[in-house]
């Protein structure tokens, strides 16, 4: 590592990309391919595509005995999974939610017909804050959903002990969470469900995918109803579904991903070492905190503070995407800055304070198994070059900024 900047011409001023092929935040781990092609050649040799084959009961045992939970629904994904649990709950009126999460746990609340209301997050962890939430709590009020964030926990025995007191449900949103855990237990048997996510940008992943895990039998129960239209044995329907159910071809992939889950951990922890050191001693930046419990590290989570670093997030961000880095700024807006909600005051009963402030500043690096060390020199490189001499970069910045901008709009029409 080299605090000197380089004499390379950046991307901006005219010289070549850093990378000739975009390195994107979220691209997908790929377990083994012989593997995965096994499992496909089972579900032909069967002919059984979907509708609960042995593929995903398979996929829902291993989640359950790897999150050690009593019960795991594997749904299509993990938006479908938050509405039928939020259903199942019998949720009404409104539910708390972070207003710093992706935009899918608000619209989750919002399809069924509720009123997500939002609040505030810790400023150093980006959890959800539980003194937020409890000033949001009304006499309207039936649930909570926390979220786990980057790979982190939520603080599960303050919402837990907050919830018994106001006699509300509690669903978390474990999307980022899986392999994670909190006071030595692994996530997915706290509240009353948890929902995980098993998109291709998440380290294990189905290509498409979800799953919903609890202890109450009675739950699950209305759960595997709920995800397939209500039906009960071969024509009897008693109760109100939806088609959530998760495909064979989706569980072979998941089940390809399990078996690949501790060489993913290893590499997202040692790439986040990685960067940590090669960035330590770079004015302006941090890293969100680590802690003593397990976590995937499937997120790198940098948080930009302007007035030290001389260069706003966004305009690093450009810096990168310039150099075909394409890191992301979740979460940007937050939700309650979202055309569906913004404006609202419904959903904004507490001040977000560090939402504001946390929405502008976070960026998110390229990690996973298509990163390795050397790369992440390269990365790091990019960002002590840009910082060290920002005022050389400012009017081309201003250019790229503006045909940025023409490209997103234009994108946004197609």
């Amino acid at each position: 590592m080299s605090s000197a900047p380089s004499s390379r011409v950046p991307a901006l001023l005219g010289g070549e990309p850093l990378f000739e092929v975009p390195l994107h935040v979220g691209r997908p781990n790929l377990g083994s391919r012989e593997g995965f092609l096994e499992k496909v050649n089972s579900i032909w040799d069967r002919n059984w595509l979907t509708n609960d084959g042995p593929l995903v009961r398979e996929f829902e045992q291993r989640v359950a005995n790897q999150l050690q939970v009593e019960h795991c629904v594997a749904v299509s994904n993990a938006t479908i999974g938050l509405e039928i649990a939020i259903r199942a709950l019998d949720l009404t009126g409104e539910v708390i939610v972070p207003a710093f999460t992706f935009v899918a746990t608000a619209h989750a609340v919002s399809w069924q017909g509720l009123q997500p209301v939002f609040c505030d997050v810790n400023p150093v962890t980006h959890q959800i804050e539980p003194t937020s939430v409890a000033a949001a709590i009304t006499d309207r009020t039936s649930g909570i959903i926390g979220v786990h964030l980057w790979g982190r926990t939520a603080p599960v025995e303050e919402l837990t002990e907050l919830a018994n007191d106001r006699n509300l449900k509690l669903l978390f949103d474990a999307a980022h969470a899986f392999g994670c855990e909190y006071g030595g237990k692994p996530v997915g048997g706290f509240g009353n469900a948890e929902v995980f996510s098993f998109h291709a940008t998440k380290f294990v992943n189905c290509g498409e995918g979800g799953a919903i895990t609890t202890n109450c039998s009675r739950l699950a129960e209305k759960l595997r109803l709920m995800r397939n239209f209500g039906f009960n044995g071969f024509d009897r329907v008693i109760h109100p579904g939806t088609n959530g159910k998760m495909s064979e071809f989706h569980a072979s992939m998941g089940l390809t991903s399990l078996d690949a889950m501790d060489e993913f951990v290893k590499r997202n922890t040692k790439n986040l070492h990685a960067y940590r050191e090669e960035l330590r001693n770079v004015p302006g930046l941090s890293f969100t905190p680590q802690t003593l419990d397990q976590s995937n590290d499937q997120y790198v989570v940098l948080t930009i503070h302007p007035e030290t670093a001389g260069m706003s997030r966004d305009e690093l961000l450009l810096v990168l995407h310039s150099e075909n880095i394409i890191a992301r700024r979740y979460f940007f807006p937050s939700c309650h800055r979202m055309a569906p909600y913004a404006g609202e005051t419904q959903h904004t009963p507490v001040a977000l304070t560090a939402t504001e402030s946390i929405s502008n500043q976070v960026l998110q690096l390229p990690t996973g198994m298509q990163v390795d060390e050397k790369i992440i020199a390269r990365i790091a490189s990019i960002i002590r070059d840009a910082l060290a001499c920002p005022e050389r970069l400012r009017r081309a910045l201003q250019e790229y900024a503006q045909h940025q901008s023409k490209v997103w709009a234009l994108e946004s029409q197609t």
